[in-house]
Formats: C-alpha cells, sequence, structure tokens
C-alpha cells in the first residue's frame, strides 16, 4: 500500500502543475505553507486523492461526499438552472464547505492530526458554508439554451477550450475557473484576472468594451478606505468586473455585488476617492437629493422600465456596463439605459434624457404629491410635456408659442431643453461650478440647479428668480416685453413667477389653449376665484387676456391687459 502512495506521488510530481501545488495552500501536508497542516502527515496528495479504496468520483477521490443541502445562487437575471453541486464542485466542497474535517480521508481509517487543533476549513473566505447564493453558480448546463437567454451577452460554449473549460457534461463547475494544484496565477485561478480577463471568457456584457469601467486608468489616492480591498487592484481598468462585483461571499447576493447596499459599490469610488466628482457628497451632503439610501434591495435589474415599487438606484439612471465619458445629446454616463417614451412605451437604450426620467416621473406609481397646489393637477410629466398640450416646456418638442421675446440666446422658440437644463447640481457647471453634472444633489427644492421661489410675497432679484433668468432675459421681463404688467407683480405686488406658471406644461387633456396658453395653471394658494366665482385666464390674441380671479386682495372681474 505505501509502494502505491508512493508511486502515484512519483507520477503526480513529475506534472509541473503539481510541483506548484507543493508550495500552496493546498499543500495540506507538514511540509506545506500555509497555517492550516498536518501534524506529521508527509503525503500532500492524499488529502484529495488515493490510489485504492478512493470514492467514485473522480479523479480517485479520497473524501467523502459532503452529503449536505446547499442554497444555490439565484437572481431575477440568471438564466440558468441552478440546481445542486455536482462534479467537482462537490469535491471541492468536501473541503470547503466547513461540514467535513480537513484531515478525514477514506483511505485511512483514523483522521489526519492537524496543527493547532484545526479541524474542518477556518472561518474565512475559504469556507463557503451550505449557503451558496453568494457564490457564483457551479454545477450549470452552460450550453446554447442558456447562451441564447441571455441574448449573446454570453460567449459560446464551443469556445471554451483554452485554459476556461467545461466539464465532460458541459457543465460550468468550479475547476472551470480554479486549478487546484496551480496557485501562481492567484486564488488558484486557472487565468490571471487583471482586467477580468478571466470572467470576460465567458461574460460578454453588451457596452463594456468602450466603458469607463473598463477603460480608466484612475487609481485610489488613498482617502479612505480601500476601494478594491479583495483584489488589490491599482486602478479601474485593472479591477474591471471586480471593481464592483465578487465571486465569492458577495456582501450583495444578487448579482454578486461588493455591498449589499447598492450605492455603497458606486461610493467606493464615487466618493472623491477615485473617481474625479464626489458624488458620494452629493447625495448624502444635500437637503434635495436622488435618495438612493432610503431603500435597499428593492431595485431589480428585471423589473419594468415604469417603476411600480417607488425607489431610486444609481443603477436606475446609469449601466455601470455601459457608461462611458462620451458627450452628446444623451451623455455616455446615460449609455445602455432604459427608458420609456413619449407615447408611454419601453425603450432600451433609451435615446433622449427625459425617457429615462419618464421612468419614475411619468407613469409609476407612488410619486410624492406636488410641491405647488395647482388649478389643474397633474404629476405625470409626460402628459404635462406633450407636445399636444395647450402649452409645455419644450421638452418633448419647441414650444406652443411662436412669440417668446425674452428668450436669451442661444435659445429661440424652435429649441427644445433637457429636464437637467433645470434639475441639476446647483454647483455644478451648469450653474457655473465645478462639481459634477447631474440631479444628484442640490441646495435648491425639486433638484433644481438654480434658486426659484414660489412662496408667496418673496423679493424680486435675479438670484430669487435665477432658475427662469437662465433662460429668461430679466431685463426683457421686467421691462414688460411680453407682459405689461409682469414688473407691477413681480416686483410691486411681490407674486413668483409660480403663482400663474406651470413650469413643467398642461396637459391637453385637461387644459384647453384659450385658458391656459403660456403655462397658465394657477396656484391656488395664491389665486381665487373672482367676484364672479371664476377663477382662468382666457387668451384674446398675442400678449392680450383677462385674468378672473383674486389675489392679494385685488378682484380681477375680469382685468384685462
Amino acid at each position: 500500500m505505501r509502494r502505491d502512495y508512493l508511486a502515484l506521488f512519483a507520477l503526480l510530481l513529475a506534472a509541473p502543475a503539481v510541483a506548484g501545488l507543493l508550495s500552496s495552500k493546498h499543500n495540506l501536508s507538514v511540509s506545506g505553507p500555509g497555517s492550516v497542516k498536518a501534524v506529521t502527515e508527509s503525503q500532500a496528495c492524499v488529502f484529495c486523492h488515493a490510489p485504492h479504496n478512493a470514492s467514485p468520483s473522480a479523479p480517485l477521490w479520497n473524501r467523502s461526499n459532503p452529503g449536505s443541502s446547499y442554497t444555490p445562487y439565484t437572481s431575477s437575471t440568471s438564466k440558468a438552472r441552478t440546481g445542486q453541486p455536482t462534479g467537482s464542485s462537490l469535491n471541492c466542497l468536501s473541503c470547503h464547505d466547513g461540514t467535513i474535517a480537513l484531515g478525514e480521508v477514506q483511505s485511512r481509517s483514523t483522521r489526519i492530526a492537524m496543527s493547532g487543533g484545526a479541524t474542518t476549513m477556518p472561518a474565512g473566505n475559504g469556507n463557503l458554508g451550505t449557503d451558496l447564493s453568494d457564490d457564483h453558480p457551479v454545477s450549470i448546463a452552460y450550453d446554447a439554451a442558456l447562451v441564447a437567454a441571455k441574448g449573446g451577452e454570453l460567449a459560446d460554449p464551443a469556445t471554451l477550450t483554452g485554459k476556461v473549460k467545461l466539464d465532460g457534461s458541459g457543465q460550468l463547475q468550479c475547476t472551470s475557473c480554479h486549478d487546484p494544484h496551480d496557485d501562481s496565477k492567484g486564488k488558484f485561478l486557472v487565468m490571471p484576472n487583471q482586467g477580468a480577463a478571466l470572467c470576460q471568457t465567458c461574460h460578454l456584457k453588451s457596452g463594456w468594451s468602450a466603458s469607463s469601467h473598463k477603460l480608466s486608468t484612475a487609481s485610489w489616492n488613498g482617502a479612505g478606505s480601500n476601494p478594491w480591498p479583495h483584489t488589490n487592484d491599482k486602478t479601474v481598468a485593472a479591477g474591471a468586473c471586480e471593481n464592483c462585483h465578487r465571486p465569492h461571499t458577495a456582501g450583495g447576493k444578487k448579482w454578486l455585488l461588493n455591498h449589499a447596499a447598492e450605492e455603497n459599490n458606486c461610493y467606493s469610488c464615487h466618493n472623491g476617492s477615485v473617481a474625479r466628482h464626489n458624488i458620494q457628497a452629493e447625495i448624502v451632503g444635500k437637503p434635495s437629493i436622488h435618495g438612493v439610501a432610503r431603500t435597499t434591495g428593492i431595485h431589480d435589474a428585471s423589473e419594468a422600465a415604469t417603476i411600480a415599487s417607488r425607489h431610486v438606484e444609481c443603477n436606475d439612471c446609469h449601466n455601470p456596463h455601459a457608461s462611458n465619458a462620451a458627450a452628446g445629446t444623451l451623455p455616455g454616463a446615460l449609455a445602455g439605459v432604459r427608458g420609456i417614451t413619449a407615447a408611454g412605451t419601453e425603450i432600451k437604450p433609451a435615446t433622449s434624457e427625459f425617457q429615462l426620467c419618464f421612468r419614475c416621473h411619468a407613469d409609476s406609481s407612488n410619486k410624492p404629491a406636488p410641491r405647488t397646489t395647482r388649478q389643474i393637477v397633474q404629476n405625470n410629466t409626460r402628459l404635462e410635456f406633450a407636445t399636444t398640450n395647450p402649452s409645455h416646456h419644450a421638452v418633448l418638442g419647441p414650444g406652443r408659442n411662436s412669440n417668446v421675446p425674452s428668450l436669451l440666446p442661444p435659445w429661440t422658440t424652435a429649441s427644445t431643453v433637457k429636464c437637467s437644463d433645470c434639475h441639476n447640481n446647483n454647483a455644478g457647471p451648469g450653474a457655473g461650478g465645478t462639481g459634477p453634472k447631474g440631479p444628484h444633489g442640490s441646495t435648491y427644492a425639486s433638484l433644481l440647479e438654480r434658486q426659484y421661489l414660489t412662496a408667496d410675497r418673496g423679493t424680486e432679484s435675479a438670484a430669487n428668480y435665477a432658475l427662469c433668468y437662465k433662460c429668461h432675459s430679466r431685463t426683457s421681463i421686467l421691462g414688460d416685453k411680453s407682459f405689461k404688467e409682469h414688473k407691477k407683480h413681480i416686483v410691486d405686488e411681490r407674486t413668483p413667477c409660480n403663482a400663474c406658471h406651470d413650469p413643467h406644461g398642461v396637459s391637453g387633456t385637461q387644459g384647453n389653449a384659450t385658458n391656459n396658453s403660456k403655462l397658465i395653471n394657477f396656484d391656488t394658494t395664491i389665486n381665487k376665484p373672482s367676484s364672479s366665482g371664476q377663477l382662468k385666464f382666457v387668451s384674446t390674441g398675442t400678449n392680450r387676456g383677462s385674468c378672473y380671479l383674486t389675489c392679494h386682495g385685488k378682484n380681477h372681474n375680469p382685468l384685462s391687459y
């Protein structure tokens, strides 16, 4: 028997890979370099293999089947048929699930004694336990049906003939990524994973080749916590997939994210320590924000484009696999995201910024109530901006009014605007600052880029109505170029723009061109019915109209202009 072991050991030693095994943690013999090793056992191979009395599992397996019931990985976007581990994965788990003593082998009648009193796999990343829901799925049929189900984002199984291989039954196993006899690449990987080369052997994410997360050479500046503690990578490009994902013992089980709280996977770099701008400070430090921390675990990558359960996460607006630094009508930071069209249908990828905003701010449920109590109440921005409306801000198309003398260059009545022209960072480039672009956070309510007072009796100034004056000339407005009593209302009576004008628009299903042109939709906390019980504006032509209302104690019944 001893000669048989020596013959097997000599045969295995002839392979260069086994020579590497002896210097790795998988050498559990007394000569092993790790902290977990035998007290006296000198044979390295015996902990896994035996020439006789082996289990039915290949290759000459010397350990018992764990016999455990495992919780496999699952997610809403996984198309693989996951079940209980089989084949070489089950062999690996005979140590790595922590249920069987390391020295318990079938060829010995007594357990091999381990130093330090160790029995099973010590606690740590190597001890996967029986809950594999935070680990990359194994023992799955990797076939043409799976590739088709993933829509081209998985490599053809026929190409997996190099370092990454399927087992004899066409299943992906632990040994597809790990070589237990060779630790020269680290973590017993079959190939280095620098730049996610190993991950990308199978995973072919749409948009990845041009994405910033693949190409960026940004590195950690040393501030705060190391963003890549489990990889020790030096740049974003080097970490690639593992900047956000962890194939074993992942903090966020769905999609194997490093952290359970979705936003923390982004904050690791977007806190000013790696990425150029500190997005975390915008969201955490300002009173008006997209509140990504308010929910955890609600966002789902497979959810419909129209949000059913109210939440917002970074991934609702940004696709980390496609996001890039390109400029254009739709900036690269929004590349590859889904949206809702002006007609209310899903589009992927979105081609306009408003389509992304419509995911939450159009037909979704549980939207917050409007900040202004309007005569005509509408909380669906898709309907507010419709080009068939009696009036609308020019988001979906040019506005209805061809006579707007207050517009500042380069704006004209043929122009269109983006949601982010008004809703943006108050310290970003649009406001003349150096902060990051985008509606992550603002000091002004409703995530406005500039101040826009809506309370009655406010003092008119360039600062107090800065949002309006970004596009509309203050000189023209106060010079009464479009309405002869603008100055009287805004300066003398201290009536806010918001008292008469609804900045999004008035839905054509509710308003009409006679009463609701020029964005007229009264704030009913300021404007009350006239002495005849009427509350309305009547358009009588270009720059002409009549008002029926009571405001600041003055009865308009009507007053005509």
